[in-house]
């Protein structure tokens, strides 16, 4: 583990860490290197060695900071709002935010790092994988309580909820970042209400209804 300075050194490594972040959703993870980074930043390689020791120690604190900054703009803000639904809609319009976010030139770098790393193991892997994990076990929490609030079907499979949530997010990156789809972010929306609609309560015993309604010969009546 590196040892982490204090006072200014502290403030120089973070700006380090700022600076290569935004690069990374460049470049890529695999692609900040400290030849790279010292470029970028007119910098001598023998000085970031001194505060990153590795390429791998870099990369980890780079998506540590990542994560880090994810939490203080994404989840903080989101888990103000009301148990339930309200929190996972401020999810998911503080994860639109996020991705379009000036100082994240190529989108959220977890996500950019996930595609990546995936077959990569590696304490950069570890580490983002365990990050993923937490994300999506908050995910499945909100959805638990929305259940639990009255909001959602009694019957609702948080886990399910979470995956198609956040398969939702994946697509908006894709479209957004790979297709340039200048409907990306109404497409994720419609998508997300969607998925709200679906797992409303009443949403299945509505559908229900509406089906044996279909069925029925129309009745019309007599003159």
């Amino acid at each position: 583990m590196t040892t982490r300075s204090t006072g200014k050194g502290a403030e120089t490594r973070q700006a380090i860490l700022s600076h290569a972040l935004a690069l990374a959703t460049r470049v890529g993870i695999e692609g900040l290197t400290i030849g790279r980074l010292a470029e970028d930043l007119g910098m001598s390689k023998s000085g970031l060695i001194a505060h990153f020791q590795t390429k791998e120690a870099l990369q980890v604190q780079v998506l540590e900071t990542g994560a880090h900054r994810f939490v203080e703009e994404v989840l903080r803000p989101a888990l103000k709002a009301p148990r339930g639904e309200p929190r996972l809609r401020a999810l998911f319009e503080r994860l639109l935010a996020w991705e379009a976010s000036p100082s994240l030139p190529g989108g959220c770098p977890l996500i950019a790092a996930s595609s990546e790393l995936d077959d990569r193991p590696g304490p950069a892997r570890d580490y983002l994988v365990q990050a993923r994990r937490d994300f999506f076990d908050l995910l499945v929490g909100t959805a638990r309580s929305a259940v639990q609030e009255g909001q959602f079907r009694a019957d609702l499979d948080p886990e399910q909820f979470a995956y198609e949530f956040w398969g939702a997010m994946l697509g908006h990156h894709h479209a957004s970042r790979l297709m340039r789809d200048p409907h990306a972010s109404e497409r994720a929306a419609r998508a997300f209400d969607a998925l709200l609609r679906a797992a409303r309560a009443g949403a299945g015993s509505v559908s229900a209804s509406r089906a044996v309604r279909s069925t029925r010969p129309s009745v019309r009546s007599r003159p």
